[in-house]
């Protein structure tokens, strides 16, 4: 798939204002700091679209880039980041949670582990909680240029086993690095596929 053209939409802090139409969209969500921003700006090919910070849990809203005039990528507040006020994080968690629950357009669900890791139990309950729902998603590894190949697939292996109670199917899984440019094509493919 070619990106022509990607350009930031809006934002909205809850699905009573996203976007009232039938344009695909594919989400990205995953553990703050697993590196989301900079995975999304290596799909499209721009280094600024979404905005990359160094503070875990910057991104509080529901964002919305349209992709060639035609599909959108939606960036989604990440989860599990603890010095977030309380309230604060719990308006938020709804909001993403009525999003994925609810939103008819949404075509695939991008969940980002930090490869480098044991399976951690935020993430198993998240996905769990996906099978529940029983909303299409994939599992993207990120910061594979860190690990030797051994190590991270027996990371990877591991999370697919902690998720199996709930997910007997495994789910599409994918590798990348945004220092090295992995997995850029396949999940721009895999999206092209679903399109």
């Amino acid at each position: 798939m070619r990106i022509n053209e990607a350009v930031f939409e809006r934002s909205h802090p809850d699905i009573g204002h996203c976007p009232v139409d039938e344009v695909p969209e594919f989400a990205f969500i995953g553990r703050s700091n697993v590196g989301k921003s900079s995975l999304l700006n290596l799909l499209v090919g721009q280094a600024g679209l979404a905005k990359v910070s160094q503070t875990p849990g910057h991104t509080r809203l529901i964002n919305f880039f349209k992709i060639n005039r035609k599909w959108r990528l939606v960036d989604l507040p990440g989860y599990g980041y603890a010095k977030v006020a309380r309230e604060n994080r719990a308006k938020f968690e709804q909001s993403v949670a009525d999003f994925l629950g609810l939103r008819p357009n949404l075509v695939r669900i991008f969940v980002l582990i930090d490869s480098r890791l044991d399976p951690q139990v935020i993430d198993v309950e998240f996905v769990s909680w996906l099978c529940e729902l029983q909303r299409p998603f994939a599992l993207v590894f990120t910061k594979a240029d860190k690990l030797k190949a051994g190590p991270l697939k027996r990371n990877a292996d591991q999370f697919l086993a902690a998720i199996a109670e709930w997910c007997p199917e495994p789910p599409e899984c994918f590798f990348t690095s945004t220092k090295t440019r992995e997995g850029r094509s396949t999940i721009l493919a895999y999206i092209s596929q679903q399109l």
